[in-house]
């Protein structure tokens, strides 16, 4: 070992930075391996060796004029693609088609089915589980944000749609604590008596608890709040959609960077150990599976060791296992978790001498807001958090100060401050934006197609949208292409937390791999795409 991560220097860093939402690509083009996506592994490759393409910068509004200019103009080619194409729900009702072969078997939906549940001429209901206690309370702060985003947009008369109707988003929301058994009957709640047009979910073992049946029943869940590479299945599970960077791209990720620096880390040709602490679920599993394949296809799968120790979501403190790992002293380490243990990961091995004696260490992308890595959390100046390293997802931080004067940035500030919250408190708040802006924009590109606003219209909208995103880092893409790519965002950066700054600094350069990777029909038995 070399020492020191604080220490450690950025020289010859990959100019690499993927997916927010994990890859879309069709079968022809690239296939999965276990959870190794080979489009994927291609595009890290290519870019570790030099031969990639950064992502392609366009100059972004100076204005929220110019913002709501240019996404008029994009909603107006998505709806023109739709109808031009003819994709839309058929003249008898029993199939919705949309961009490469995307289809749904409307005439399977359950009797009594409705595409208008949830609207009344005046109203759209959204219905949300996530965790708003517990150790993943932070989370909450998305519909902190989400709100008053809905509420601004209903207030301007936003979504008024093509029948001449003008609603407003109810938007509904219950705390599951991350626990899937309480996520179940909370999602009954809100499509059985609710009577939701949407549902989303948040948390990989809450989603995967509830998408068959929403899909069974019909009802849209787009954009869920997890990046878990199952939601990319447009043709078993049509009615689902993901937002944010797939947790097994993250992994080859993590895979690439470590294979770049085997000599680094062992410059006798020795072996190089990297541990993990896995948050046994869903989740967690979806990492380690994916990080076990990336090692086994590596032609330098013989000088790496990978160890593990697992704890529970709910666990009350990681001192014990984070023990462990310290004691076998690992080059690498990287946190597979969500919530408070992000938090006391940090703390605990800058105590134990974790921090000084590995040479990486790796933050998982959902842990990134300052509510789980700040000083705030982790205590004093914040200097245990300095040196960790991060795959971002590509959003743009609220906080940030390298984001002053971003006309999106500063508006959603405002927006936050003017509804009474401190919009530095946590980094939620920057993913509640992405989400909700996400949502507006499906919401009225549905509304503007023949017939107006209806589930199906909702699902095709998703499925056909090509958007620039105001929250994303210029240079990636925001777009889904049917059954060819079920991703929304495949382009992400790397950072190094700076504890002086509070935030996670950029480093290198963004590629894009706008679908590059396949679809994932994920199997819950093996834990990987099939």
């Amino acid at each position: 070992m070399t020492g020191s991560l604080r220490a450690r220097a950025f020289a010859g860093f990959l100019p690499l930075c993927l997916v927010a939402a994990a890859c879309g690509g069709d079968d022809s083009s690239s296939a999965s391996s276990g959870t190794v996506d080979s489009g994927v592994k291609s595009g890290v490759d290519q870019a570790l060796s030099g031969s990639a393409t950064t992502a392609e910068i366009t100059d972004q509004p100076t204005s929220m004029e110019e913002w709501e200019a240019l996404w008029a103009e994009e909603r107006a080619a998505v709806v023109a693609e739709i109808t031009e194409n003819g994709w839309g729900k058929s003249a008898d009702g029993n199939t919705l088609t949309g961009p490469e072969g995307f289809t749904v078997d409307l005439a399977a939906c359950p009797a009594g089915w409705s595409d208008t549940e949830g609207l009344t001429d005046t109203t759209i209901k959204i219905g949300n589980t996530l965790s708003q206690s517990g150790t993943t309370a932070d989370y909450g702060y998305l519909a902190v944000a989400i709100r008053p985003l809905l509420a601004h947009y209903s207030a301007e008369g936003a979504f008024t749609d093509s029948e001449g109707k003008t609603r407003t988003v109810d938007y509904i929301t219950k705390d599951d604590a991350y626990d899937p058994a309480r996520t179940i009957p909370l999602v009954d709640e809100l499509i059985d008596s609710d009577k939701v047009f949407d549902v989303w979910t948040l948390g990989s073992p809450n989603t995967m608890k509830t998408y068959d049946k929403l899909n069974q029943r019909c009802i849209p869940g787009i954009l869920q709040m997890t990046g878990h590479p199952a939601w990319g299945d447009p043709v078993n599970h049509p009615w689902t959609t993901g937002m944010q960077m797939a947790y097994n791209t993250e992994a080859v990720l993590w895979g690439g960077f470590i294979e770049q620096r085997l000599d680094e880390l062992a410059p006798d040709g020795g072996t190089v150990k990297v541990a993990a602490l896995v948050m046994n679920n869903d989740f967690g599993k979806s990492y380690d599976a994916a990080f076990k394949d990336y090692l086994a296809q590596s032609p330098h799968k013989d000088r790496i060791e990978y160890v593990t120790e697992l704890i529970e979501p709910q666990v009350p403190t990681v001192k014990d296992p984070l023990t462990t790992i310290a004691s076998q002293d690992p080059d690498v380490f990287i946190v597979m978790s969500t919530g408070v243990p992000c938090t006391q990961s940090i703390t605990e091995a800058s105590e134990n001498g974790l921090k000084e004696s590995a040479d990486y260490m790796f933050m998982s992308s959902v842990c990134q807001s300052s509510g789980f890595v700040g000083k705030e959390k982790v205590g004093g100046d914040g200097s245990a958090t300095t040196g960790w390293w991060i795959v971002g997802g590509g959003v743009k931080d609220l906080v940030s100060p390298d984001n002053d004067g971003d006309p999106f940035i500063e508006w959603s500030r405002e927006l936050l401050t003017n509804d009474g919250t401190d919009y530095t408190v946590s980094g939620s708040l920057t993913s509640g934006i992405y989400f909700g802006w996400s949502m507006v924009q499906a919401l009225r590109i549905a509304g503007d197609l023949p017939g107006g606003l209806t589930r199906t219209n909702l699902i095709l909208a998703a499925r056909a949208m090509d958007m620039t995103h105001p929250s994303l880092i210029p240079g990636i893409q925001f777009n889904m292409n049917g059954n060819a790519d079920a991703y929304f965002v495949e382009g992400s950066q790397f950072g190094q937390y700076d504890a002086e700054l509070q935030n996670w600094v950029t480093q290198g350069d963004i590629i894009d791999l706008s679908g590059k990777s396949a679809n994932c029909a994920w199997d819950q038995s093996t834990s990987t795409c099939t």
